[in-house]
């Protein structure tokens, strides 16, 4: 098969690897608001992790091929900002406003497509040019994935009760990714540049930033088991940061 070939095999791997997230919705658990605390507040470090661990010195480092540190880092700044309030826009035009679990899912939904179109897009370029780092780069994402997967999953679930709405929208968002490299394919190889990725990264670690400490924390929050919401919020942000060492 053609490097184009592998590099969009990969690509769909990384992206599906979000069903797994699903997991937990098929097994039966008496108790829960543990699962929906734990799920949520271990979410939220997950994104806030990725957002500044990821995200943010990608987005600086993109940039900084077009432009000198102290512009990059204003106009990743200003792209940051731009994506908490476009977040924050999403939230307010969000339907269900009675139903705050589906709500919170659906948003998640809405920001791990934003995120995983452009990284479908770099596991492509990457995959095409260096499929050693190509692999390496999907396992990262694949465990990033997962856990997006159950911040979808979780909420839409006992939102609904219904495991296929729940499993659907968790696979929607998992295809963004092989979409993003079916955009490279057609679109973008030849015309795509390190800065408009780098204020693509930044806008999207200002609305996972927002969906972490708007909506993931608060909704954990509720539950009033504040030891556990703490406990998995910093599990999160530890699996993270532990997934960028190894890899």
């Amino acid at each position: 098969m053609k490097p184009s070939t592998y590099a969009f095999i990969l690509s769909a791997l990384a992206g599906l690897s979000t069903l797994l997230g699903t997991i937990f919705i098929f097994f039966p658990i008496k108790k829960k608001n543990i699962l929906l605390v734990a799920s949520l507040s271990f979410a939220a470090g997950v994104m806030l992790t990725v957002s500044f661990s990821d995200l943010v010195p990608t987005s600086i480092s993109s940039l900084n091929q077009t432009f000198y540190p102290i512009p990059s880092i204003l106009i990743m700044l200003i792209s940051f900002v731009i994506g908490i309030i476009l977040s924050m826009t999403i939230d307010r035009k969000m339907p269900d406003q009675q139903n705050h679990l589906k709500r919170v899912g659906l948003i998640a939904m809405l920001a791990i497509i934003l995120h995983n179109i452009p990284e479908g897009i770099a596991t492509y370029l990457t995959s095409s040019n260096n499929m050693k780092l190509g692999i390496t780069l999907t396992i990262a994402i694949a465990l990033h994935n997962i856990p997006e997967g159950i911040s979808i999953s979780i909420p839409i679930y006992y939102a609904t009760k219904n495991k296929g709405r729940a499993f659907l929208y968790t696979l929607i968002s998992g295809l963004s990714e092989p979409f993003g490299a079916i955009i490279a394919t057609l679109f973008l190889s030849q015309w795509i540049t390190p800065a408009m990725m780098g204020i693509l990264y930044a806008i999207i670690a200002g609305i996972m930033t927002h969906i972490a400490l708007y909506e993931l924390l608060p909704t954990s929050w509720k539950y009033q088991q504040t030891k556990k919401t703490i406990t998995f919020f910093i599990l999160g942000i530890i699996v993270m940061l532990l997934s960028h060492i190894l890899l």
